[in-house]
Parts: structure tokens; sequence; C-alpha cells
């Protein structure tokens, strides 16, 4: 499968994000979801078997992490895209604050 195939699922693209700079248990990802560790550990397989993740095993955890060589210029488009979200929940959240402050 290719990557553009891989990351235009959801929740694949937010395991991506999760583990974009830093490394995390399997556990720990599936922690983040609202699906079973079965369904997470799924999306972290078709993410290994494109290349898009590695893996690191200690004793009896896996560990991920996003590798950005292997998103090639995909890479700067994600992050393009989260930082966008970030900068718009940022500006919303600021708002909301704002409009607080006026009904006081």
């Amino acid at each position: 499968m290719d990557a553009v195939r891989v990351v235009a699922e959801p929740r694949r693209r937010e395991i991506l994000r999760l583990v974009w700079d830093a490394e995390l248990s399997a556990g720990e990802i599936a922690e983040r979801f609202d699906v079973t560790f079965g369904a997470v550990s799924q999306h972290l397989r078709v993410l290994r078997d494109s290349g898009l993740v590695t893996l690191r095993q200690d004793g009896k955890k896996r560990f991920y992490r996003a590798d950005r060589e292997a998103l090639g210029p995909l890479a700067a488009y994600l992050q393009s895209m989260w930082e966008t979200k970030l900068d718009t929940l940022a500006e919303l959240a600021e708002a909301a604050e704002r409009a607080e402050g006026t009904e006081s």
C-alpha cells in the first residue's frame, strides 16, 4: 500500500502525529483512542508494513516512532496540516477567552 493511501485513514494520521516527535509504546498509543487495542494494533501494522513507522522491541513492549524519511514529501504536508490545526485551535481558544472576558 502506498504512503498516501496509508495516511488517508484518520486514525493512522493521528497515530503518526502521536509518534512524530516521541517514541510511544503500543499501549500508550492505544490509550488515546476510543477503539479496541486490536484495532489500533492493526493500524500500527499497516504503518509498520508500509515503512512509515519504526518498531523497537524491548522485552514484551513494542515502541513506535514515525519514520519521517520514509514519508518523503508527505512529512512536510502532515506537519503543516497539524500546525494549521493547532493554530486554529489556539485562535478559537483565545476567542472564547475574550468572549468570557466581555461577559463579566
